[in-house]
């Protein structure tokens, strides 16, 4: 499959729809405390899309080839679940961190963006490993702009990862995205500088990175979904839709709740 360049009206798409993946991250945000289940989260955030923004889950049944389809509207990944955490009856408590994907489809256009959040109060650690996954995250969108190399963003991001004593997850990786959920290219955070795709205007595509505390291996569980470290160590992951754009980059997946890019970052 080759990479799709998008028009200025499929573009303008994108930013509504990766404006509403974010904002219901916005929504969902003060319900996040100890005593709520997962599966409370999930039916909260599937109701705003439906009712509030008349928009549809992407992960909602989506099967691809070998997995059984995803049975809820969105995934969260709790502690040392790295990604495709399924929602149900887990109950949060204070000290737990969470990644809250969303996929939003609007007008037929894929939206997509996950966060870190905190439940009450965190380890240190814990605050540090989500805080070092922002960061890389940002690092790797910096790197955004036409003949740069995706080399360019995976180098950057496990430099950052592996400087600060933590583990970038390899066996999953951002994409290319638009009218499909998964589009080329597919965006390693692992790498060497001006190896890759090169970049050109109008692509769009994730930067999400999966960073461990300890060390990189995962494993599946027995849902066919829900990827977890297969040292128990806590996992994070932060995740914008970004656009390639004649001097550089803009991220789609704003809103007015979104955490800004940390200051240092240029």
């Amino acid at each position: 499959m080759s990479i799709i360049l998008k028009t200025p009206e499929e573009i303008a798409k994108m930013r509504v729809t990766c404006r509403l993946a974010a904002e219901v991250l916005d929504y969902i945000t003060p319900f996040i405390k100890p005593g709520i289940t997962t599966g409370e989260l999930d039916r909260l955030c599937h109701e705003y899309m439906t009712n509030v923004q008349q928009s549809i889950s992407a992960c909602l049944h989506y099967q691809p080839p070998g997995y059984p389809p995803y049975p809820k509207a969105t995934c969260i990944s709790v502690n040392h679940q790295v990604c495709h955490g399924i929602p149900g009856d887990k109950v949060l408590k204070n000290g737990d961190i969470l990644n809250i994907d969303i996929t939003t489809i609007k007008d037929g256009y894929h939206g997509d963006t996950s966060r870190m959040f905190i439940v009450g109060e965190a380890s240190i650690q814990a605050r540090r490993l989500c805080d070092i996954t922002f960061e890389c995250m940002w690092l790797g969108i910096t790197q955004v702009r036409p003949g740069a190399r995706l080399g360019d963003i995976g180098h950057i991001i496990q430099q950052h990862a592996e400087k600060n004593g933590f583990s970038i997850v390899r066996e999953f990786c951002g994409h290319g995205v638009g009218a499909a959920f998964h589009e080329e290219p597919q965006v390693l955070h692992y790498g060497k500088p001006g190896s890759g795709v090169m970049l050109k205007e109008n692509m769009i595509f994730t930067i999400e990175p999966m960073v461990n505390a300890g060390k990189p291996d995962i494993r599946q569980l027995a849902d066919g979904w829900t990827i977890v470290t297969k040292d128990h160590s806590l996992s994070a992951q932060w995740e914008h839709t970004v656009l390639v754009t004649a001097t550089g980059y803009e991220v789609l997946t704003l809103s007015a709740g979104v955490q800004p890019k940390p200051d240092w970052i240029r």
